[in-house]
């Protein structure tokens, strides 16, 4: 076997590999960025009036009354991880919450650039990315309905 066949063969096995841990990586971004979002969600409803207190003092939510933004901030992490939890309109859904990570770093972007929370945020949104161009990925309830779907 030639140096070239012996060096394909590996890219190709390399190639191979790569390929199938495609989906479990997805997976694991939608699960960690959905979870994570989430729990902001479930803290923001058991501790309303703080978060509501939160959202009128501390954070500084561009061209929304503060309540609006607490209510609208608080649906979004409520509603759109349990879509891409279980990939089920995973592009929207990572859409939609990297919406709500862009709208938090801007409005409490001099808080977050003082430690590690603006690190975390980008990579939220990189996670996020993966999701919105490659999708959910074979564990999800998209592929499910693109494999019901006759051709």
């Amino acid at each position: 076997m030639s140096l070239a066949n012996t060096l394909e063969a590996s890219r190709r096995a390399a190639n191979d590999l790569l390929s199938k841990l495609q989906s479990p990586l997805l997976l694991f971004f939608r699960l960690y960025v959905g979870w994570v979002f989430f729990s902001s969600g479930l803290w923001k409803i058991n501790n309303w009036e703080q978060n509501l207190a939160v959202f009128e003092y501390e954070y500084a939510v561009p061209l929304l009354n503060y309540e609006v933004a607490a209510y609208l901030a608080t649906f979004g992490e409520l509603v759109f991880p349990i879509f891409l939890l279980t990939g089920f309109g995973t592009r929207f859904a990572a859409i939609a919450i990297s919406f709500i990570n862009i709208v938090a770093v801007i409005s409490y972007y001099a808080t977050l650039a003082k430690g590690a929370g603006l690190a975390l945020h980008q990579l939220y949104g990189a996670m996020l990315l993966v999701s919105i161009v490659y999708g959910g990925g074979f564990f999800s309830i998209d592929q499910w309905f693109k494999s019901k779907k006759p051709d």
